[in-house]
């Protein structure tokens, strides 16, 4: 629900502290919005079902045959009892340290009635009431603007129903039943499709720090549920529809667009907005009514009286918060403090946010470990250098991800040592790179740079070598050495410069190469 604006004491500006800016999509209008996020959790075992310790109770795979990890309590037999996950609760709390909620010392569980295929039981346990943490906001590092969270709740998913059009029959999945969920309702504090997006995006990189969800909208373990009102500038926030199921950032932003659109129409036109909820056409790019948008005496909220109120200590938090990792702020802060230009350290972000998250909440190694190890002992602008322009960049000519990165924190940073110590140029760097890559090496590159004749040119042969290779190449491109002589364009320098790089697979440097083709002119021009 839409709640008044409280005072807050957090960084970046709260909604009544700054301006409205007028939307030239729809003048004349303000836009409210407001996200429910349910994020699967982490762990191995499911939210109420992994006492039984069986394969039918670990969280499932989206790749996993259907209805292959489905417990007899998720399948509601009868006699089954829950049995709540501590996992998932750890998880949980840690989410509510890094957005700074007050976490509930006493929190219990509901039973959320409503009857649909894709439920067994006819209810989801949930946490409505005496959730598990409340308040907490969000700082949105572009627009500078702290949305508010209402609440941490933990609850159970459901399973999945699929119609199948050509059959018109629906199938359904219970893999996904009972597994874990946060659902992070925020206040209704954004103002934009923009801040919306930045918003999910901000809480995704969160998630994946602490460990608690890997944030993956497009394996389904991340929606969205979108609350859009509007209304004429200055006057109270309007009826709200909600939008149910968003699976990316870029359709819930479409997605709220089309909505604002819709609602600033109708009501244009003397109309009403009736509140309800309402799906999204992907390709029509539209919002669809769902059903009339229910309210908590609809769902017959009850308490579950299978399930014990969940007591945490003072203790049990603390010990949590002192394992928690940095945070996405802190780790910008830090970076940025080593002398990395803000586009570098948004590289870095963006790769790291995607890094993988383990079963039970481990983190795998990440972009920023990754830079953090080669850095040690190292120039900062130069590792990243190598990581965001030629690791990350071959890595991409070879359809691969960072993730499955072949070259070794070792391997890089001696590749960085040799062509910083001149043992070999920055050509056979990147060339030395691009083998290990490619071929998955695992030896050291001083290895492989002597085994494919890489290395520099000796310094005792450097003169010698490098005017033959420079003769040879002005022989085979005689004009270029006359538009030279002619006192032509010095940029034709650069090709012959190009031919003894080529000739020397690398090994010349290419500076040298040019003071070395400019003597040689000068004398023959004397």
């Amino acid at each position: 629900m839409f709640l008044q604006c409280r005072t807050l004491t957090c960084p970046g500006r709260h909604r009544e502290q700054q301006t409205i800016n007028q939307d030239k999509r729809w003048p004349g209008w303000e836009v409210v919005v407001g996200i429910e996020v349910h994020a699967q959790l982490k762990s191995r075992q499911k939210l109420f079902s992994g006492h039984f310790f069986t394969s039918y109770t670990w969280t499932s795979d989206p790749s996993e045959a259907p209805n292959t990890r489905v417990s007899s309590y998720d399948a509601a037999f009868p006699g089954t009892l829950p049995k709540l996950n501590t996992k998932c609760v750890q998880l949980a709390i840690r989410t509510a340290l890094a957005l700074n909620s007050d976490i509930q010392t006493r929190s219990t569980f509901d039973r959320k009635h409503y009857f649909y295929p894709d439920l067994p039981s006819g209810y989801q346990i949930t946490q409505r009431y005496a959730p598990l943490a409340k308040g907490g906001h969000l700082t949105l590092p572009k627009s500078n603007i702290a949305v508010r969270i209402n609440q941490i709740q933990l609850e159970q998913d459901t399973a999945k129903s699929t119609f199948d059009h050509r059959r018109r029959v629906s199938y359904i999945n219970l893999n996904r039943a009972g597994t874990g969920l946060m659902e992070i309702v925020s206040e209704p504090d954004m103002r934009s499709p923009e801040e919306a997006g930045e918003y999910v995006r901000t809480l995704q990189a969160v998630l994946r720090s602490v460990g608690s969800s890997d944030g993956n909208m497009e394996q389904g373990s991340l929606r969205c549920d979108v609350n859009v009102s509007v209304n004429r500038t200055g006057n109270p926030p309007g009826t709200r529809c909600e939008i149910k199921n968003l699976n990316s950032i870029k359709f819930l932003m479409i997605a709220i667009t089309s909505e604002v659109f819709r609602q600033t129409e109708l009501l244009e036109s003397g109309g009403v907005v009736q509140q309800e909820t309402r799906g999204f056409d992907e390709a029509k790019a539209e919002t669809f009514k769902l059903r009339s948008k229910e309210d908590a005496p609809d769902y017959r909220y009850m308490p579950d009286p299978n399930v014990p109120p969940l007591l945490l200590t003072e203790d049990y938090i603390h010990t949590i918060r002192k394992s928690m990792p940095a945070l996405p702020d802190a780790t910008r802060a830090r970076l940025l403090l080593q002398g990395l230009s803000e586009r570098d350290v948004d590289v870095l972000m963006a790769i790291d946010s995607g890094r993988e998250v383990g079963w039970d909440g481990e983190l795998g190694g990440g972009a920023v470990a990754y830079f953090d190890s080669l850095a040690n002992g190292r120039e900062g602008r130069v590792v990243v250098n190598w990581m965001t322009h030629e690791l990350l960049g071959q890595l991409t000519a070879c359809n691969q991800t960072f993730a499955g990165n072949p070259v070794s924190v070792a391997q890089l940073g001696e590749l960085i040592d040799m062509v910083q110590d001149g043992r070999i140029t920055g050509t056979s760097g990147k060339t030395l790179l691009r083998h290990i890559i490619t071929h998955r090496s695992s030896s050291s590159p001083s290895q492989l740079a002597a085994e494919l004749g890489l290395n520099a040119l000796d310094e005792g042969d450097d003169d010698s070598v490098l005017r033959n290779l420079c003769r040879d190449a002005m022989n085979v491109m005689p004009e270029e050495v006359g538009v030279l002589r002619r006192g032509g364009s010095r940029g034709v320098l650069n090709k012959i410069v190009g031919r003894v790089m080529k000739a020397s697979r690398g090994r010349a440097d290419a500076v040298k190469v040019r003071e070395m083709l400019e003597e040689i002119l000068a004398k023959e021009g004397s």
